[in-house]
């Protein structure tokens, strides 16, 4: 667009500049020629006259002779000194032009009377009864150059004209070639929301090859993470199963008064980090291709209905709060375990009350979660977030449920923080969800 402006601006400056000159030349030759015509009638009016001062002025009846420095001039002097002159010329003589005056009419542009800038013809002439005299007839340019400045006003007006045309042209003409591409990359971007391929013969003939490239290319990815995600989950089906034995007949020997509270613990532990470490390489695939919108006011009220009962069975309460049509870039199980991990800790250790709110503004989609617990001292929520990372151990747990929730964010490019509660006086955990995901490559988890 930038170049083709420029071009445009070039095209016209050159195409003023040739016409200007073009001008200038057609408009002096005009000039020229009327000033010969003159030169002419001034040498008939010599040779019918003889040079009779009387009788020159028969001949010679433009008005603008007479009157005092009019602008037309005529003088005329022999070789034996005789010296005839217009009476515009008043007490002036056109004497830088008369030195070796040609036998031929030579035009000169110079200065005349009052130093008004003239165009002059001059000659030199024999007659037939052999006198010779060298005639001058000049013309001021004034009306020449203000004839040239009202035409090259108009063509720069009827150029400028026509370069906004011209611009607005090409602005409309970009704008049709840009469409399909502008469509193409709006129909990529919702693509996923629609969970519909891009139809080919919807875009003109030269991008529908690249839209078939793009609908195989975004397929791969999907199928990549689809097969990911199930093998993700056959891995810990495969794992479940021994751990559950395991624990089976941890459970057993402990109902035989045998003391395996140190190996449960770490049976614990193991099915944690299976979990943790299943999630981080679902959120990889899953960061690595355009994510569809979930539902963000539906998912919420689904939880906060499933931890309500679990909550009435403790004599607590979860409150929610929620905007409706909340949305994020984010896989719905994914989020769904974030939450559950967030809520589940806040339920733990809250002393009656749970607050979730979710709200929309500027940069993204926000999720706060209070709780009326003894909450978290400052210098202690950095190892909170870390694997394992159990600061009471008066309550079950591994440690790692702030852990997971924390790298499947990442992976989406979102976050989660800590803080104090000012609402209950607990701990408060804000979700941060970006309005667009993370960019498409492989995520970065923090270790």
């Amino acid at each position: 667009m930038i170049g083709g402006g420029l071009w445009l601006s070039a095209a016209i400056v050159t195409a003023i500049v040739t016409l200007s000159s073009f001008i200038n030349t057609v408009t002096l030759n005009r000039f020229d020629e009327l000033l010969l015509e003159r030169q002419l009638q001034i040498v008939v009016a010599l040779n019918n006259t003889g040079g009779d001062p009387e009788l020159l002025g028969a001949y010679l009846t433009d008005p603008a002779y007479e009157r005092p420095y009019s602008g037309r001039y005529w003088q005329a002097e022999s070789d034996d000194g005789v010296l005839l002159t217009s009476r515009s010329l008043f007490d002036s003589l056109l004497k830088d032009h008369t030195a070796d005056a040609p036998s031929e009419p030579a035009l000169r542009t110079g200065l005349g009377p009052e130093n008004e800038r003239i165009r002059a013809v001059t000659q030199k002439i024999i007659f037939e009864d052999d006198s010779v005299w060298t005639v001058i007839v000049a013309e001021s340019m004034t009306d020449l150059l203000i004839e040239r400045a009202k035409i090259r006003q108009n063509v720069l007006i009827a150029f400028g004209f026509v370069g906004v045309l011209g611009f607005i042209g090409a602005l409309l003409q970009m704008s049709m070639i840009l469409r399909p591409l502008s469509a193409l990359r709006y129909d990529v971007a919702h693509r996923w929301d629609s969970g519909k391929a891009l139809d080919p013969q919807e875009y003109p003939e030269e991008v529908a090859p690249l839209v078939e490239d793009i609908n195989a290319l975004m397929t791969r990815n999907r199928d990549i993470i689809e097969r990911s995600r199930r093998q993700a989950a056959d891995l810990a089906h495969a794992l479940k199963t021994p751990s559950a034995i395991a624990r089976n007949e941890l459970s057993s020997l402990a109902a035989a008064d045998m003391d395996v509270g140190s190996a449960m613990d770490a049976l614990d532990r193991i099915d944690a980090q299976l979990g943790r470490s299943l999630a981080r390489i679902r959120a990889s695939n899953a960061a690595s291709a355009p994510t569809a919108a979930t539902d963000m006011t539906r998912t919420i009220e689904r939880m906060g209905k499933l931890f309500r009962s679990m909550a009435a069975k403790r004599d607590k309460e979860i409150r929610i709060n929620v905007a409706d049509g909340l949305q994020a870039r984010i896989d719905a199980q994914d989020i769904e375990e974030v939450l559950g991990n967030v809520i589940d800790n806040a339920l733990k250790w809250c002393a009656t009350t749970v607050t979730v709110d979710a709200w929309s503004a500027e940069g993204g989609t926000f999720i706060r979660v209070d709780d009326d617990g003894p909450g978290i001292p400052q210098e202690d929520r950095r190892t909170a977030l870390r694997s394992g990372g159990r600061l009471d151990t008066s309550e079950p747990g591994t440690g790692l449920g702030l852990a997971i929730a924390t790298d499947l964010l990442a992976a989406y490019g979102a976050s989660l923080s800590l803080d104090a509660s000012d609402q209950l006086g607990g701990l408060t955990v804000l979700v941060s969800l970006p309005h667009r995901s993370a960019p498409l490559r492989q995520a970065q988890i923090p270790e």
